[in-house]
């Protein structure tokens, strides 16, 4: 039933933001921007009346036009819901003397965290996150760490969508809270010194983990030691243990650079020793077996190369596995009697054991289907004979596998369960190349039902930046639409790493513009190849992938029939010019820094989504933000959206939704975010006319 508001929202139409003359000059260049009162001058509190009078406002129009499709949008959560095993549980996987595992119960939004005795025993709750969201709009796990000893626990939570989490410390042997309480954390819990103390990160007044500090337990916060600062204020500081855990490691890096400290974890107020001094591009991991250091670097090959040093001269590296064009190597994990590389090959995962007595001697773990995506899982211990495995593809639903590494041999141990019913037959999956303007051929993974046919609807997903890739892997909710007839397809566009590092440089700095015009191209290339057509495509992309949807709507606006944006990074210029906004220093080596080099402050005005806002017909938009979002500030899709209500042409759809009590990840809890789906699909369908 329409509520009254939403009545008289729908009577006065959509809302119109202010707009009050604003400019800057920046490199003789003077930029106007009447919507940048949307940012309350008191951020990161949002207390200004008139911006949340708008947002409210945004948010009244959202649901009055939403409301009417309430019954397809209940009707998609159910089926959805459906496809979800409410009592579920993880495979247990043994660390130390103990089984580890998790549950969710039946209608449970959060999670419980188990374990039991390996020699036997009753099972324990160690972690119940139900209890701990109880009454909380938002509730978000962040860090959690056992003792070596396994008698306590350290864990920390965010309930507000901020990404300050508080950190805790529970004795798993009473079940009591300590008192020791650290708010404002954004790291890894790592225990140290026989598990008297706890290392972590604290975000500073601009979310920036700039520190490591060493909490001695039971000791008043005050007296915490900052084991390492860093003063560039593009770099974030992280700490983790060593696989042997011997050595705790203090890592420092930015987008393109890294630099690595080691103490040893029994005695972390002992001397660091730095790996390695930074040198900017160059980036390492670092990892030590038997005085024998492993470092992951791409110092001599931009896919990354195996080194190894001496404990005793950590900076004289030689090379191990060398860096190829054909291998991109992602990541090295040591275990007692060999070590496992991961990478990609022609954009597909690989795995391999390796032995540290015969480098000749290489092990290829290898899987059934032509596109999939597969990896290590959890493996604690130091000493694994079967390693824990995650596969999936776009057909095939997540499974968990053990490789016996001394046979050679895997087992499935769970494969996911669907209870509504999935039968895998009926789907097909393909890797397609599709040729971008430049000649480039890009990558593009599309899953469909074996009984569709002609150029019907067609969804496609993109992100294209960081050097994150996006795996073919499998999505339950994905199949309201394809069950629909939609083909949804991946373009694994250059930004990411889906083919190695090439492919990442390739679409950020100066060669940005490639991103979009690599998903454009896709989208023309799925047409031509009869999978849909003109306006029968439906996009989506957040955060980044967000700032992708306004750039291709700003040049392609006909092409598409269905936007949906979340926490769009549209305000690309503005957020790249303040430096005092959390991510910006450490965001300039992927985007360039427009307040020194006046080249990048053309560059990026030139495809900055809300810069580029024109009068020209855009197709139906939805959008959404978190008011709490320390990664993509709310004012940045709210801008948008105002720019676009002035100067669009058309009379299509669109809505802005602002979730006032979360951040950059939408609603917290299994099914709250389900819901936030099912409204993105609701949307995508009544917007390309499909019914059901």
């Amino acid at each position: 039933m329409v509520g009254m508001a939403d009545l008289i929202q729908t009577l006065i139409g959509p809302p119109r933001a202010a707009k009050k003359p604003h400019s800057f000059t920046r490199h003789g260049i003077t930029v106007s921007d009447d919507y940048a009162w949307l940012r309350d001058p008191g951020y990161p509190e949002v207390k200004d009346k008139e911006v949340l009078e708008h947002l409210e406002a945004e948010n009244r129009w959202f649901e009055s036009r939403m409301d009417q499709h309430k019954g397809r949008i209940d009707a998609l959560f159910k089926e959805m819901r459906a496809r979800i095993k409410e009592a579920d549980s993880s495979v247990p996987q043994k660390d130390g003397d103990w089984l580890y595992w998790i549950e969710f119960e039946d209608g449970a939004e959060y999670k419980k965290w188990w374990r039991r005795p390996v020699a036997g025993g009753p099972d324990e709750l160690i972690l119940d996150e139900v209890a701990l969201a109880q009454g909380k709009e938002y509730f978000r796990l962040g860090a959690i760490s056992t003792s070596a000893n396994g008698k306590l626990l350290a864990y920390a939570y965010d309930d507000n969508g901020s990404e300050r989490f508080t950190a805790r410390i529970k004795n798993l042997e009473t079940g009591e809270l300590l008192p020791d309480e650290i708010p404002g954390t954004l790291s890894a819990l790592v225990w140290v010194a026989q598990d008297r103390g706890l290392v972590y990160s604290l975000a500073n007044e601009q979310w920036r983990t700039d520190n490591a500090r060493l909490h001695w337990l039971g000791e008043p916060i005050e007296k915490d030691v900052e084991l390492y600062h860093e003063d560039d204020e593009g770099f974030r500081v992280g700490s983790s243990l060593s696989s042997n855990e011997k050595w705790l490691l203090i890592g420092s890096s930015d987008h393109e650079t890294s630099e690595c400290r080691m103490v040893p974890a029994d005695d972390p107020l002992g001397k660091q020793i730095l790996v390695k001094p930074r040198a900017k591009g160059v980036e390492y991991d670092v990892d030590e077996r038997e005085g024998v250091l492993y470092i992951h670097t791409n110092d001599t090959h931009e896919n990354f190369r195996l080194a190894t040093a001496p404990l005793e001269s950590p900076g004289e590296w030689t090379t191990l596995i060398e860096g190829t064009d054909a291998f991109y190597l992602t990541g090295v994990d040591l275990f007692r009697d060999f070590y496992v590389i991961e990478g990609r090959r022609a954009g597909l995962d690989q795995i391999e054991v390796r032995y540290y007595d015969d480098p000749a001697r290489v092990e290829r773990i290898t899987f059934p289907e032509a596109s999939y995506s597969a990896g290590l899982s959890n493996n604690p211990e130091w000493h694994m004979t079967t390693l824990r495995l995650s596969y999936e593809s776009m057909v095939a639903p997540s499974s968990v596998l053990d490789y016996d590494v001394a046979t050679r041999s895997l087992t499935t141990l769970k494969v996911q369960e669907i209870p509504s019913g999935y039968d895998a037959s009926l789907y097909a999956t393909e890797r397609l190349e599709i040729t971008a303007r430049d000649g480039t051929a890009i990558p593009v993974s599309v899953v469909y039902r074996k009984d569709r046919t002609g150029a019907g609807p067609l969804h496609l997903y993109g992100y294209g930046a960081y050097g994150i890739s996006i795996d073919p892997g499998f999505s339950t909710s994905r199949l309201s639409l394809v069950d629909r007839g939609f083909a949804y397809a991946i373009a694994h566009i250059r930004g990411g790493d889906d083919l190695g590092r090439a492919w990442y440089k390739a679409g950020k700095l100066e060669r940005r513009t490639n991103t979009f015009n690599d998903f454009v191209d896709v989208a023309r290339g799925l047409i031509d190849r009869g999978f849909t057509a003109p306006g029968r495509i439906s996009i989506s992309g957040g955060s980044a992938g967000g700032e992708l949807m306004g750039a291709v709507i700003n040049s392609d606006p006909d092409l598409f029939g269905a936007v949906v944006a979340h926490v769009p990074f549209v305000d690309v210029l503005n957020t790249m010019l303040d430096d005092s906004l959390p991510l910006t220093p450490g965001e300039w080596p992927e985007w360039g820094n427009p307040i020194e080099d006046k080249a990048a402050f053309e560059l990026i005005r030139s495809y900055s989504p809300y810069d580029q806002v024109k009068a020209q017909a855009y197709p139906p938009l939805m959008v959404t933000a978190g008011l709490n979002d320390p990664r993509v500030t709310y004012w940045e899709p709210a801008k948008w959206v105002a720019k676009l209500r002035e100067l669009k042409t058309d009379g299509n759809e669109l809505i802005l939704k602002t979730n006032m009590g979360a951040g950059h990840g939408g609603k917290s809890g299994r099914f709250e975010s389900l819901k936030e789906t099912a409204e993105e699909f609701a949307f995508i369908l009544w917007q390309l006319g499909v019914e059901d």
